[in-house]
């Protein structure tokens, strides 16, 4: 049957940036479907988000650390093999964001957010890797944005590691496709999370951003459940190096 293809059961997550928002949506919606789930966040993961993972009956954890630091990326990984037992699926989501124009966009802040944007998702990509790996399976998840696409504006740093996402995610997808692991990416487009609070307090920017969706909304977390489930699940198990936009028609305007 078709809808038993979508089912995770058996299977275990890291979510990665799972505390709130978009990663705790993506958490909840691989528990929903029977996936064991790691979630994660830089400082401490809320009661409340653990508490809706709890309801969904699955096995879960809670793990903290900064994965801007390599030796957090490798700490991650052996947490989730070591308690739940396996990591079956990786959903790289944690990230950061820095505003300033480009003329004065400090070198403080270009190297936090390529290291938590793009450095995390290659070092976590390839420890978890060693394990699916060996198994011959699993599914690497990457949150790609709008601007893997394009350059965006008073956000260099953020928009090369987002491009960058979306080159990674075909490497490892052109190295990993043939040995059973699939390596896509979902790109969100404007969604209600910390990262776009700074657009939505200004009248005129969430003015011009909201006549340009067709959808004529900003996105939820929510919004990215199916398509979290459909490439965390064998349903998706010919699609290899694709980056799934999500965004209610933005980029087709």
């Amino acid at each position: 049957m078709i809808l038993d293809r979508f089912s995770l059961k058996g299977k275990t997550a890291l979510v990665t940036g799972s505390s709130r928002g978009l990663g705790a949506g993506i958490a909840l919606a691989l528990a929903q479907a029977g996936a064991q789930v790691a979630l994660h966040g830089s400082q401490a993961v809320p009661a409340a988000t653990t508490a809706r993972i709890a309801q969904t009956g699955v096995k879960h954890i809670a793990l903290v650390g900064d994965v801007s630091k390599a030796e957090v990326c490798s700490r991650l990984v052996e947490q989730v093999v070591e308690h739940l037992g396996a990591i079956d699926i990786l959903v790289n989501n944690a990230g950061t964001i820095r505003r300033a124009p480009a003329v004065s966009h400090s070198d403080e802040d270009w190297q936090a957010v390529i290291d938590t944007n793009l450095s995390s998702v290659f070092r976590l990509t390839r420890n978890a890797g060693k394990y699916m790996l060996a198994r011959g399976s699993g599914k690497v998840i990457n949150i790609a944005s709008l601007l893997t696409f394009q350059g965006g504006i008073t956000v260099p740093s953020y928009a090369a590691a987002k491009g960058g996402v979306g080159q990674l995610t075909k490497a490892f997808a052109n190295e990993w496709a043939a040995k059973g692991i699939n390596v896509n990416a979902i790109a969100p487009g404007y969604m209600e999370t910390d990262n776009t609070e700074a657009l939505r307090a200004n009248p005129e920017r969430s003015r011009q951003i909201l006549e340009r969706i067709p959808a004529g909304r900003w996105g939820s977390p929510e919004d990215l459940a199916g398509a979290a489930v459909f490439l965390a699940s064998s349903a998706s198990d010919y699609m290899h190096g694709h980056v799934l936009v999500v965004d209610g028609g933005w980029l087709s305007r």
